[in-house]
């Protein structure tokens, strides 16, 4: 039985039913719990070779229940390649949530804005990505059965979900906007010159995640990938300024009520 195997008989054996939706809920971003009737927590320790969240803000839990009636699975905080994690390792979760049956996944992460248009507690929709990684989570033995040696990345955010969501925009009270992301290793924030470098090389946001989890799930077929960063910090020349994981946590904590809401009229669409 592979790592894989043994968290799927875990958790099948506390599951009641097979999930449609993913979610991952990012830095400062876990309050969209509290919008779900929860049905199961599981705490990452308790699951056979889950990884376990070492950042303050991520509680570390899989929950599993209902949102705007749909069934859901969520990680309440996320794991990253600077915490020491391998790659294979950072998307072990997600993995195993795409064989648990879901067809959406939808994902959020706190960044620092590159687009001189963003404001702080700002939306960002996903539509592409740079990998800035030292690396990705397909280097290796291709596991054929979880996906092809060569996956195409040229629609790995679906512009399906990408169209609703800007939809929806006229109903979210922070600035929403779409653009391009890229993650870099960390857990330093960047310097003014990286962030130039970064906006010169088509960026509009920065950020730590994600990157590795889309890669898993392009790999492994999903079509429906739906991600969001807030803007905590901003990385554009003259407004750059020291800050702090409390000034972060802060600046995501008043997107988070927008981005919840924007999460419940995505899975209520579905």
């Amino acid at each position: 039985m592979n790592s894989f195997e043994e968290s799927l008989a875990y958790l099948n054996g506390i599951r009641k039913w097979e999930p449609d939706i993913g979610l991952i809920l990012g830095t400062g971003l876990g309050g969209l719990a509290d919008e779900i009737d929860i049905i199961e927590s599981i705490p990452y320790s308790d699951i056979p070779n889950f990884p376990v969240s070492t950042v303050e803000s991520h509680r570390g839990r899989l929950l599993f229940g209902l949102l705007e009636g749909k069934k859901v699975v969520v990680m309440q905080g996320r794991f990253h390649y600077y915490e020491g994690y391998s790659l294979e390792q950072v998307v072990h979760p997600v993995r195993v949530m795409i064989k648990m049956g879901i067809n959406n996944l939808f994902i959020s992460n706190a960044a620092g804005g590159l687009n001189p248009e963003q404001e702080i507690s700002d939306l960002m929709i996903i539509e592409d990505h740079i990998n800035l990684l030292p690396g990705n989570p397909l280097i290796g033995k291709n596991h054929t059965d979880l996906g092809p040696r060569f996956p195409d990345m040229s629609q790995a955010y679906n512009k399906d979900l990408i169209a609703k969501a800007l939809e929806f925009s006229s109903e979210i009270s922070v600035g929403i906007h779409k653009g391009v992301y890229a993650a870099v290793q960390g857990p330093m924030l960047e310097t003014p010159a990286e962030y130039k470098y970064i906006r010169v090389i088509g960026a509009d946001a920065v950020g730590m995640s994600t990157i590795p989890e889309v890669i898993a799930a392009v790999h492994m077929g999903l079509q429906g990938i739906f991600a969001v960063s807030v803007i905590t910090d901003l990385g554009v020349e003259g407004k750059i300024k020291k800050v702090t994981v409390e000034e972060v946590l802060e600046a995501a904590a008043v997107a988070e009520p927008q981005l919840t809401k924007l999460m419940k009229l995505m899975a209520k669409s579905l």
